[in-house]
């Protein structure tokens, strides 16, 4: 039993003096030759404007979510439409409270409002 163990407490020791080992290569044999512009901050080429703690509003955070919620959980239509025929009408009523449950998270989005930039109507261009 110690013997297992043993080779967990091994395998840990070499990742980690691996990791250790290439970071200290990694300081030893850089080029180190800093200067104004290499160590400015990268923002797609575009010089930055003002200071790196700006407040976001929580809109962007609200719709990064709902949007990780809703494409990860559309992802289980694929598997699920490929073998379809192979599972039967458990698989479908269970894929049909699925996506009764997504609807329902939908129409909570909705009605509280999170989805109005997608409403949003833009002046017509002249």
């Amino acid at each position: 039993m110690s013997a297992q163990y043993a080779a967990i407490l091994v395998f840990l020791l070499v990742a980690i003096a691996f990791v250790a080992g290439n970071l200290i290569l990694n300081r030893l044999f850089r080029p180190q030759h800093p200067y104004p512009q290499k160590l400015n901050t990268y923002e797609c080429g575009e010089q930055p404007v003002g200071g790196p703690w700006v407040r976001f509003n929580i809109r962007f955070y609200i719709v990064a979510i709902i949007f990780i919620i809703f494409d990860v959980e559309v992802l289980f239509l694929f598997p699920w439409a490929v073998v379809y025929k192979d599972l039967g009408l458990f698989a479908f009523v269970e894929m049909f409270i699925f996506l009764l449950i997504l609807t329902v998270g939908l129409a909570y989005v909705w009605k509280k409002g999170h989805l109005e930039w997608v409403l949003a109507r833009r002046t017509p261009r002249a």
